[in-house]
C-alpha cells in the first residue's frame, strides 16, 4: 500500500483514541478548558454513564463567534505562546474539541462578556456544522451526545453505566481539590447529585473543599505539610499512619495545580509512610507540588497524567523527606475512627435474658420469677438495685451486707484474684496533675495481662503494651543501626554479578551510600561488578537478587531503599521479639513509663505492623454512651 495523507476525520479519530479513552476523559478536558477560562462556577450534567450525554457549563470568559470555528480546529489554542517549556495552563494542545467531535455529536454555544448575543457551532462524527446564533448566558456551555457512535468498536470496551458515572465522579473531584475558589456541580439521571461550594483559596479553605471531597473524618486526622527545597515547594495534608485505606485511591497529587497519577510520588509517599504502614495499608494524602514549569515536563503523556521532573531524586527526597518530618513533629495521635468503634462496641442494647418464665413476650427478670418472696431476692444481682437506701426487712439486710454497696473500702469483685501486686492496679493513689496533662494521661490499671487503661483530664486512654514497646524498641534499634555504619562480613570469595553496562556503572555511582549500609561493591570489568562485603544483619541471603534489585530501584528512583528497607525489616523483627509480650503484668512506675516514652518517640501512634498502640475515648462521648449528653 503507497503512503499516503490521512484525511483530517481519521487523524481527529486517531487522537480520540489517545486521548479520549471513556466518558471520564471528556469529562476532564471539557472542565479544564472551563477552568483555564477563569469560570467560578462549573456544571457538569451526565446520562448513561456519559456515554448518552454530556453537558459541561461555565460562566468563564466565553469565546468569540468568529473563534469558534478555530476552536473545534486541531492544534488551535489560545493557552500557549511559543514556548513549550511554560506550561501555566492545564490544556494547551488544542487537541480534544476536534477528537471529542470526531467520535461523538458535540455542540459549544458560547457568550463572551462583551458579546451582545451568543453563537453555536456543532461537529458529527468529524462533520462541522455551520456557526448559528443562539440564545446563552456569559460563559460556555458544552454538550456531548452519543459518545463513540462513529467508532461503534470502542463501546465495546466501555464498561457498565455504574462505571463510568463513578468514573467521571472521580475525575470532577480530584479537579476539585485544586480549584476551592470554584463551584462544583455534578448531576443527571445516573447519579445522585454531588454539590461542592466554593470555600476560598486560604489554607482553612483549601481543607475545607478537602473534607467535601474526602469527607470529614480527613482534616481531624491529618498532618499539614509545607516544605521547600531547592525552588520546589510541597504543601498538602497527610493522614496520621492509624487513618488508613486498602488501596490508594485517596492519594491525591497536583504539580503546578495539575492533577497527576505520577510513579515518582507515589512511590515516594509509599516510602515516606514504610515504618509505619503495613504493605497492605495506604495513607491517605492531598499534595500539591509548585515548582518553575520549566524543570516538569507536562507533555509526555496523551492526557497529561503523568509529568516528567528534570530532577527526580529532588523531588522525591523532598516527599518522603517532609512527610517523615510532618510525622515525626506532629507527636502522637490516635485517628478519631479508633473512638467512633469504641463508641459503636460499647452502644447499650436490650441483654438477652435466659429464664424459664412466661412466653408472651414481656421482659423478666430471672430471679423475680424464682423469688418467692424477699428472703429470695439478692440486691446485688438486681439490674434495679439501690444506690442509696437500704431495703426493710431480714433477707433484705443479709443480701445487702453480703453486696457490701458501693463503699470506696471493700470491692471484692475488683480485688478477687491472683494480683502479684499493686502492679496491675496503678489507679490506687491519685495520679499527679502533671501525669493528667500529658497527652497519654496517667495509667490507671491493666487489663487482661495485656491493655494499659489511663486516665487523662478529658478522655480514657486505653493501650496494647506490646504493640507500644514494639515500636519503641523499633525507634530505637533503627536510630542506633543508621547513626554509625552498619556492620558488615567479609564474604570468603566475592561475588561476581553479571549486569548490564548501565546498570552496573549506577550501582558503581552509589558504592559509597552502600558501603554505609554494608554492602562492599566494585567494578569488576565491562558489566560486571564485585561484592565483597554484605551487611551482617542480613545472614546468609541471595547476594544477586539484591544487587539487581538495587540496581533496578537506583535506575526508577536513583535511591539505594531497598538495602534500607531489608535492615529496617530485620530491626522490626527484633523488636517485635525483644518487645514486653502480652501476659506481663506490669508495675505502675512500669505503665507511666511507657506512657512517656510513646510520647516522646515519632511514629509511636502505630506498630511496626502498622496496628493502633492506643485509642483515646473523650469524657463526651463516655457521657454520650450514657445519655448525660
Amino acid at each position: 500500500m503507497p503512503i499516503r495523507q490521512l484525511s483530517e476525520t481519521m487523524i481527529n479519530q486517531i487522537a480520540a483514541g489517545e486521548v479520549i479513552e471513556r466518558p471520564a476523559s471528556v469529562v476532564k478536558e471539557l472542565v479544564e478548558n472551563a477552568l483555564d477560562a477563569g469560570a467560578s462556577k462549573v456544571e457538569v450534567v451526565t446520562s448513561g454513564g456519559g456515554l448518552n450525554l454530556i453537558r459541561v457549563t461555565d460562566d468563564g470568559s466565553g469565546i468569540p463567534e468568529r473563534e469558534l470555528a478555530l476552536a473545534i480546529a486541531r492544534h488551535c489554542t489560545s493557552k500557549l505562546a511559543e514556548d513549550i517549556n511554560d506550561i501555566r495552563s492545564l490544556g494547551f494542545r488544542g487537541e480534544a474539541l476536534p477528537s471529542i467531535g470526531s467520535v461523538s455529536r458535540l455542540s459549544i454555544r458560547s457568550r463572551t462578556a462583551a458579546g451582545d448575543s451568543a453563537a453555536e457551532i456543532g461537529i458529527e462524527g468529524g462533520r462541522v456544522l455551520p456557526v448559528k446564533p443562539a440564545a446563552a448566558n456569559r460563559g460556555t456551555t458544552v454538550e456531548v451526545r452519543d459518545l463513540f457512535f462513529a467508532t461503534p468498536a470502542r463501546l465495546k470496551f466501555m464498561k457498565g453505566e455504574r462505571a463510568e458515572s463513578s468514573a467521571i465522579s472521580d475525575i470532577v473531584k480530584r479537579i476539585a481539590i485544586a480549584f476551592p475558589t470554584v463551584r462544583f456541580t455534578l448531576a443527571g439521571s445516573d447519579r445522585t447529585t454531588l454539590e461542592l461550594p466554593a470555600t476560598g483559596d486560604s489554607p482553612d479553605g483549601s481543607l475545607r473543599r478537602v473534607a467535601q471531597v474526602m469527607g470529614a473524618d480527613f482534616p481531624d486526622n491529618s498532618i499539614a505539610i509545607d516544605a521547600m527545597r531547592e525552588g520546589v515547594r510541597l504543601t498538602g495534608h497527610v493522614s496520621i499512619p492509624s487513618f488508613s485505606r486498602a488501596n490508594a485511591l485517596q492519594q491525591y497529587a497536583y504539580v503546578n495545580g495539575r492533577p497527576v497519577r505520577d510513579k515518582l510520588i507515589a512511590g515516594a509517599i509509599r516510602g515516606a509512610f514504610a515504618d509505619v504502614l503495613p504493605r497492605d495499608r495506604h495513607a491517605v494524602t492531598v499534595l500539591f507540588l509548585t515548582l518553575d514549569p520549566a524543570i516538569v515536563d507536562v507533555n509526555v503523556h496523551p492526557a497529561k497524567a503523568d509529568v516528567r521532573f528534570r530532577d527526580p531524586g529532588l523531588v522525591r527526597g523532598l516527599i518522603v523527606g517532609a512527610i517523615r518530618q510532618a510525622l515525626a513533629d506532629a507527636g502522637i495521635r490516635s485517628a478519631t475512627t479508633g473512638a467512633a468503634g469504641m463508641m459503636a462496641a460499647f452502644r447499650p442494647g436490650a441483654a438477652p435474658y435466659d429464664h424459664g418464665g412466661p412466653t408472651n413476650g414481656h421482659r423478666s427478670y430471672d430471679a423475680a420469677f424464682r423469688a418467692s418472696g424477699p428472703a429470695g431476692f439478692d440486691p446485688s444481682r438486681s439490674p434495679q438495685r439501690p444506690l442509696d437506701m437500704r431495703f426493710e426487712g431480714a433477707g433484705f439486710e443479709r443480701g445487702y451486707a453480703r453486696a457490701g454497696g458501693f463503699g470506696e473500702p471493700d470491692q471484692p469483685a475488683f480485688d478477687a484474684g491472683p494480683l502479684a501486686s499493686a502492679d496491675a492496679r496503678a489507679g490506687q493513689n491519685e495520679a499527679t496533675e502533671t501525669l493528667l496533662g500529658a497527652v497519654l494521661g496517667a495509667a490507671r490499671a491493666q487489663v487482661h495481662e495485656n491493655y494499659i487503661v489511663a486516665q487523662t483530664r478529658d478522655s480514657l486512654v486505653i493501650v496494647d503494651q506490646h504493640a507500644a514497646h514494639e515500636r519503641l524498641v523499633y525507634e530505637a534499634l533503627k536510630n542506633a543501626l543508621h547513626a554509625r555504619p552498619v556492620p558488615s562480613q567479609m564474604l570468603l570469595l566475592p561475588e561476581i554479578i553479571d549486569l548490564p553496562e548501565e546498570d552496573a556503572e549506577r550501582l558503581a555511582m552509589h558504592s559509597e551510600t552502600l558501603a554505609r549500609f554494608g554492602l562492599g561493591i566494585e567494578r569488576f570489568g565491562p558489566g560486571a561488578v564485585a561484592v565483597r562485603e554484605t551487611p551482617s544483619m542480613l545472614g546468609e541471603t541471595n547476594v544477586g537478587q539484591l544487587v539487581r534489585d538495587l540496581a533496578d530501584e537506583i535506575a526508577d528512583n536513583d535511591t539505594v531503599e531497598t538495602l534500607k528497607e531489608r535492615l529496617d525489616k530485620i530491626a522490626a523483627t527484633m523488636a517485635c521479639h525483644g518487645s514486653v509480650r502480652s501476659g506481663r503484668l506490669l508495675k505502675a512506675e512500669e505503665m507511666n513509663a511507657l506512657l512517656r516514652q510513646m510520647e516522646a518517640t515519632p511514629g509511636s501512634g502505630t506498630c511496626n505492623h502498622g496496628r493502633p498502640t492506643y485509642i483515646e475515648l473523650k469524657l463526651a462521648d463516655i457521657e454520650r454512651l450514657f445519655g448525660r449528653r
